[in-house]
């Protein structure tokens, strides 16, 4: 398989990427260097420079601003637009942009990659930035995949697990491998029949 991973030069999306090279697939993984996921343009020209089919598209590309700010005196509008822009529009944009090599492929795959913290039963009035762009990710998922359904391309929504890696700090509940073979594994048993699921690493249906 050809598998695009972007936000692969740590944590998760490195372990995918490796992971996945490691079963021999043709992997692209991102880094910041490569594209800039919070600028339209960045996004245009990285994804229009890429040709042949993409059998699996990973948006794994998210940053996490946001863990220390006061509801009186945060959250800056420049975090909320710079937020947004990667966690929800890059993600858009992404798909957009691979549209294209997405069609090219047989039964090809978008995985979503969002976060228990964008589910409204867990909201908690922190890192609200943070949980309302993994809300509207899920969200964006749900709606791809009904875009994208007649088509043939299967759209999935996964929380990795609370990981120890940058973003999710040491005290987290499970390793990077652990998240990594959760997530491919849910990636493989993805299809058409399951387009728009919300699932955990380990196939349980996440509440919303």
């Amino acid at each position: 398989m050809r598998i695009v991973v972007t936000g692969a030069s740590r944590g998760i999306g490195d372990a995918l990427a490796e992971g996945y090279r490691a079963g021999g697939h043709d992997v692209i993984g991102t880094t910041r260097a490569d594209v800039d996921f919070s600028q339209e343009d960045s996004i245009s020209r990285w994804s229009s420079g890429l040709s042949g089919p993409v059998d699996l598209l990973v948006c794994n590309a998210g940053i996490y601003q946001d863990r220390a700010e006061s509801i009186d005196s945060g959250y800056s509008g420049d975090m909320w637009a710079e937020m947004m822009a990667v966690n929800v529009t890059g993600v858009f944009l992404t798909i957009q942009g691979l549209l294209p090599r997405l069609r090219e492929a047989e039964n090809a795959k978008i995985a979503i990659i969002s976060s228990q913290m964008g589910s409204s039963t867990r909201a908690s009035g922190t890192s609200i930035i943070y949980r309302v762009s993994k809300a509207a990710a899920l969200n964006l998922g749900f709606n791809m995949a009904s875009a994208l359904k007649h088509e043939g391309i299967a759209v999935g929504i996964y929380h990795p697990g609370w990981v120890r890696t940058d973003m999710g700090g040491s005290a987290a509940e499970i390793s990077v491998e652990e998240s990594r073979d959760g997530l491919m594994a849910r990636f493989d048993a993805l299809s058409l029949a399951t387009t728009g699921c919300f699932e955990t690493l380990d196939g349980r249906n996440h509440p919303l």
